[in-house]
């Protein structure tokens, strides 16, 4: 089951791009023995200011047509590790060939976009800055992969 990151902003190298390169190579590596993976991010940018609106139709056209659709929203739904590692299984064992998983830009998902989503993910109530949240996001797809595959990498 392939992985999309499909987000509003460019990031650029340095340390946060590197973490976030390495959580997705772990995550690629630890994945391919349970079906998951490769993962991809496709970055897009509304450069006409367009705002909610237009950060979603670009979004729209960057999350692949038959994926689950997985935005993160501070009014999402806060996960325990290991339940978002199962609802990685179950969308992967339900048959889904891909899941996109989508975060927005600074002023956060359009309500219509947003709708649309099998599941609506939050970090927590704080707001976190683009960056983190891809890093966390990356982070927390390894950590399910670990967790699937029965490593000792999340310990309870």
């Amino acid at each position: 089951m392939k992985i999309s990151l499909c987000v509003v902003g460019r990031l650029r190298t340095g340390p946060e791009k590197q973490l976030i390169d390495d959580y997705l190579t772990r995550f690629d590596r630890t994945g391919r023995a349970l079906s998951l993976g490769p993962t991809r991010v496709i970055e897009v940018e509304d450069r006409k200011g367009g705002g909610m609106a237009a950060e979603a139709a670009l979004l729209r056209k960057a999350i692949p047509k038959e994926a689950a659709l997985v935005v993160l929203d501070e009014r999402g739904r806060t996960m325990s590790s290991p339940d978002f590692a199962n609802r990685i299984a179950d969308f992967r064992d339900s048959g889904r060939s891909e899941i996109a998983f989508v975060i927005g830009g600074a002023d956060g998902i359009d309500p219509a976009l947003r709708s649309d989503a099998d599941l609506t993910l939050s970090f927590g109530q704080m707001v976190w800055p683009h960056m983190m949240a891809r890093a966390m996001l990356a982070e927390q797809l390894y950590r399910a992969a670990s967790i699937l595959a029965g490593s000792p990498y999340h310990r309870v």
